[in-house]
This record gives C-alpha cells, sequence and structure tokens, in this order.
C-alpha cells in the first residue's frame, strides 16, 4: 500500500519537475490510500493559488477513487505521539499515522519526513 502525502499530489495536479516520482503511485489506486487531511489541503491550496473551485473539485475526484481514510480515534492518537516525537504539523503527522496504521508507504517531497522510516522522498526541484 502507498500514501502520497499532499504535496506529492499538488507536483502531480501541477506537472511539475517531480511529477514522474508520484505519478506511477497515484495512477495505482489499487494500492493508494488517502488521507481525508491530504483531500483538504490539496482543495484549499489549488483554490488559494487558482481562485477555481472547478479544478480543485476535480482534484478531489481524482483522489477520491483511491481509498479514502477518514481520520479516526487511533489515527488520531497515533498521529499526537508522532507529532510530538518527530516535531511534525498536525497535518503532517496525520499523514504519517495513517501510512504506519495501514503498513504503507509515504511518498513525499516535503522535507519534513526526509530520513523517517517507511518514507520514499525525493527533493523539491524549483
Amino acid at each position: 500500500m502507498n500514501v502520497v502525502d499532499s504535496s506529492g499530489w499538488l507536483e502531480y495536479f501541477t506537472k511539475n519537475a517531480n511529477t514522474a516520482f508520484f505519478a506511477p503511485v497515484i495512477h495505482a489506486t489499487g494500492a493508494l490510500l488517502v488521507p481525508t487531511i491530504c483531500i483538504s489541503e490539496v482543495y484549499k491550496r489549488i483554490v488559494s493559488q487558482r481562485d477555481d473551485d472547478e479544478e480543485a473539485l476535480a482534484a478531489v475526484v481524482w483522489m477520491a477513487i483511491a481509498q479514502v481514510v477518514d481520520l479516526n480515534q487511533e489515527i488520531a492518537l497515533s498521529a499526537a505521539v508522532i507529532s510530538l516525537e518527530q516535531k511534525l504539523s498536525m497535518a503532517d503527522s496525520i499523514i504519517l499515522a495513517t501510512a504506519r496504521k495501514y503498513n504503507a508507504i509515504l511518498w513525499t517531497q516535503d522535507a519534513h519526513f526526509k530520513g523517517l522510516e517507511g518514507v520514499h522522498y525525493i527533493e523539491k526541484k524549483i
């Protein structure tokens, strides 16, 4: 199983330099988990940067083709511990906790995750 964090989804949707890193994982929807926090972050970013609700909703529809994972009490508590231990934001800790709950690989270009177990990281290209 795989989880793509919000930065990976945004990279994919904008077809930037690291799109090829994320595309095979995103296209393998049968093995892809999408934390609901990623849906929120991606929608918000697309609307705020492009002022395009339709494009943001299209992204959400694409993300929902995979298995969407709701935030529940188990993931929330695990995320709190991860946040304290790794000094991650709430959203990042929820994403990592979701990946760990399902023994999934987390795919990201977010430097906060660099070097963590179970993470496939690529440096963001500008």
